[in-house]
């Protein structure tokens, strides 16, 4: 959808009252998870997310939610606890960044595969090594074939607004799998925004309550969660995972149809920013994106047609929307926040060009590694990597493939 429809669809009828505010990221999310106020939230602290947990506790402490909160020993019982309460029949969900992910990493796989639909906020941080407490996407990414919805936050808006729209894509009969909600530590997280949020009513209202059909403390229908299975039942239920996930496209679509509808904010799998009549655009992910639409505003002022793709969804991956959207430019940028260690390029380079090769759409790229561990990225960076593609098309000047933005 392009930003001139966007803007028409959003006049056509008044989204409710927002309420102004301030906040940073982690204060956007815990009040989020204030308003849903789910059943059961274990977590364990980890920079840059701590103040997530640390925040929805307090809430809890002065009565203002009754979520149960349960401190655990690491991310690991953390993760385990969530799938258990889930099981269970309650709305759960955790926190996490960076290594404390990687530790829940065999619960992450049990909890898509047992078709729970929890919720984790993902404050994006490197991991080791070396040690870093800074932006990029490794973890996330990394955590990428594990079954999880994934659903990345420009800003400190839409990481708000994502997290409303959890629970109503991982509770979908059609989908029921878990969603990971991600945005970029300290660059979000940490920065004070200008926010608009709902009231309570109106978020209660919208994510509505959680009506299990099966669960383990159902009386009189026992269920078995978790099982053995045997190799003539276990392939069947990966497939059925996989359909899911692919249920799920159409499911955010709704979902973000329904938000739009009542705040007159939203994208659906991604967001393209003057890309019309673009020749060379951007694809990025995360807070990188407002530094590139800032610098294709002022190429734009210099008469060069540059544009932005947005992805939002990177789980399910809108592999075929994303060829068709960029069917009609000279050339792509596929910018990465973190390394694939393959030989060949990061995980957006690689799943990109797939998606353009498997769509017949025959168009020039370029695999860039940015921002890695917190490395700065900057509009004049931008701008370089623009230049880099009007230079392959028109002068014919052969660009490197995979190449490291501000290597040292």
């Amino acid at each position: 959808m392009s930003m001139k429809e966007n803007t028409n669809q959003t006049m056509q009828k008044a989204p409710v009252e927002a309420i102004p505010e301030r906040m940073s990221g982690n204060e956007a999310v815990a009040y989020a998870i204030r308003q849903v106020n789910p059943d059961v939230m274990p977590a364990f602290p980890i920079t840059p997310s701590t103040e997530i947990p640390q925040m929805v506790s307090t809430y809890i402490a002065n009565g203002e939610m009754d979520t149960e909160f349960i401190p655990v020993e690491s991310e690991h019982s953390s993760m385990s606890a969530t799938i258990g309460a889930e099981a269970a029949g309650a709305r759960s969900m955790t926190a996490t960044s960076s290594a404390g992910l990687a530790l829940m990493w065999e619960e992450l796989l049990l909890a898509a595969s047992n078709r729970l639909p929890l919720v984790m906020t993902l404050v994006n941080r490197t991991l080791s090594g070396p040690i870093n407490i800074n932006c990029d996407h490794s973890d996330g990414m990394g955590a990428r074939d594990t079954g999880w919805i994934q659903i990345y936050a420009e800003n400190n808006q839409e990481a708000y607004d994502n997290f409303i729209q959890a629970y109503p894509i991982a509770e979908n009969k059609e989908v029921h799998l878990p969603v990971m909600i991600c945005q970029d530590g300290f660059i979000t997280s940490h920065a004070i925004e200008n926010i608009e949020l709902l009231e309570d009513d109106k978020v209660k209202a919208f994510v509505g309550e959680y009506e299990p059909e099966e669960y383990l403390l159902n009386p009189g229908k026992p269920i078995a969660v978790g099982p053995y299975s045997v190799s003539n039942y276990a392939m069947e239920a990966k497939k059925n995972q996989e359909i899911a996930m692919e249920n799920a496209k159409e499911v955010i679509i709704e979902v973000a149809k329904r938000y739009k509808e009542l705040t007159g904010r939203g994208f659906e799998l991604f967001e393209e920013y003057r890309t019309e009549d673009a020749d060379y655009i951007m694809l990025i992910i995360g807070s990188a994106a407002g530094t590139a639409k800032q610098a294709v505003d002022e190429l734009r002022e210099e008469g060069k047609k540059a544009g932005v793709l947005k992805l939002r969804v990177f789980r399910p991956f809108p592999a075929e929307e994303i060829a068709m959207a960029l069917k009609n430019c000279k050339a792509v940028a596929i910018m990465d926040r973190c390394e694939s260690y393959n030989g060949n390029g990061g995980p957006l380079g690689c799943e990109v060009t797939s998606a353009l090769f498997l769509n017949k759409v025959m168009i020039e790229t370029v695999n860039y590694i940015y921002g890695l561990a917190g490395r700065d990225f900057t509009v004049g960076d931008v701008k370089e990597v623009f230049g880099e593609l009007e230079k392959m098309i028109v002068e014919g000047k052969e660009i490197p493939q995979h190449q490291y933005i501000r290597l040292r």
